[in-house]
């Protein structure tokens, strides 16, 4: 089958995408994928790991307006003349849509040519937009409503052939609110490829920079919901008694400012590393000089039914994780016994995992052992298999 993925950005950027790519490849299936490029000089056509990529020059115009895209015609009539053109040119068989943003524009084509579609879903979108700075501005409470985002997201979910939800949590939350048939729902989480941990050499550099340190490793965005001021707040107290400790963050944001005052406030410079974004291929390095994997998230719908993508990072390298007690990471975390969960928001709760796993080397060496069993179940061969069964 010629099945063209519907991308609203750019692209190899997106691991989920790549992931899926790579076992329908695997399955025989020639992959077409459908992206963005904001810039004007740009590769429109390229073979990437087996995708055909095909690259369309979005304006920063066009990007932005995507916030109002279920508002006003604008963002749709410009993504839909591009989403015609790339099927009818790759002739494609079947759309798999991804995230809400370019849905409208997507489905409109399928409508008007007599495609089906599968809807994926990386998350709640309707839900974590209420969290985006620029939704929360001025200009963005008066203009942008997640109310309406989540209609329309009602509406494309009724108008899928299949839906791809991150969890169980996730489906459970769709198919109470939507009515629809479970059937129709399929759960595909954020895992990692065998490739993403397999036959990795250390980094020699890095190992030496951090050889007498327990580092604590986070990956990801940090925004204010992540909940990494938590992690920073038990630090006075974890350096006294882990003297070596340092916290490693791999990402940033634009909460970043406030995370570096912070520190600066409570004299952990010297505890404290951020490194910035670093691409994928070279997380491993950090992953395997890390002692514990954290992820503080703080509770709300939308985490409380996502997976970061981190988790299955930190466990394909056998990396115990420290995680809140956001339901379905907690429940992930729990169930293949990878690590230890404390509750949202507290910093001597936090703490007081951290030193129980420092002060149990037996406990410590045996949930690192549970991670290294768990991906086993967890890598993307495995998980994959439900989004394999749509197309065949």
């Amino acid at each position: 089958m010629r099945i063209g993925m519907i991308l609203d950005a750019p692209f190899p950027d997106d691991a989920r995408v790549s992931n899926e790519c790579d076992e329908l490849i695997k399955h025989g299936h020639e992959i077409f994928l459908f992206c963005l490029s904001y810039k004007q000089k740009f590769l429109k056509k390229e073979v990437y790991d087996g995708i055909n990529i095909r690259r369309y020059f979005c304006s920063k115009l066009v990007y932005k307006s995507s916030a109002l895209a279920n508002d006003l015609p604008f963002y749709n009539m410009k993504m839909a003349k591009k989403i015609r053109h790339f099927v009818k040119n790759n002739q494609i068989d079947y759309l798999h849509i991804h995230d809400i943003q370019i849905a409208g524009a997507a489905i409109q084509i399928c409508d008007e040519l007599g495609l089906q579609f599968t809807l994926d879903l990386h998350e709640n979108r309707p839900e974590i937009m209420k969290y985006y700075k620029h939704v929360d501005s001025f200009w963005g409470k008066l203009l942008i409503d997640p109310k309406r985002w989540k209609i329309a997201e009602e509406k494309f979910i009724e108008k899928a052939h299949k839906v791809i939800t991150v969890t169980k949590e996730a489906k459970k939350e769709l198919l109470k609110r939507c009515m629809i048939n479970a059937k129709k729902v399929v759960v595909y989480p954020n895992t990692v490829k065998k490739s993403f941990y397999l036959n990795k050499n250390i980094d020699q550099k890095i190992k030496d920079d951090y050889s007498k340190k327990f580092v604590l490793l986070y990956i990801g965005n940090t925004s204010k919901r992540r909940g990494l001021e938590t992690v920073i707040d038990s630090l006075p107290l974890l350096k006294d008694k882990i003297l070596n400790i340092k916290l490693v963050i791999i990402g940033q944001s634009s909460f970043d400012k406030k995370l570096r005052s912070k520190v600066k406030k409570l004299k952990l410079s010297n505890f404290v590393d951020f490194m910035g974004w670093k691409k994928e291929n070279e997380l491993y390095k950090y992953l395997m000089i890390a002692h514990l994997g954290i992820s503080p998230l703080h509770r709300n719908i939308h985490h409380d039914t996502t997976y970061a993508n981190k988790l299955f990072q930190y466990i394909s390298f056998g990396v115990p994780v420290i995680c809140s007690n956001s339901a379905a990471q907690s429940e992930l975390i729990s169930n293949y016994k990878c690590g230890k969960v404390f509750e949202e928001q507290n910093s001597k709760d936090f703490e007081k995992k951290v030193l129980s796993l420092l002060n149990d080397k037996k406990e410590y060496n045996l949930i690192k052992t549970n991670c290294l069993n768990a991906i086993k179940k967890l890598n993307n061969s495995v998980v994959s298999k439900e989004i394999v069964s749509i197309y065949e």
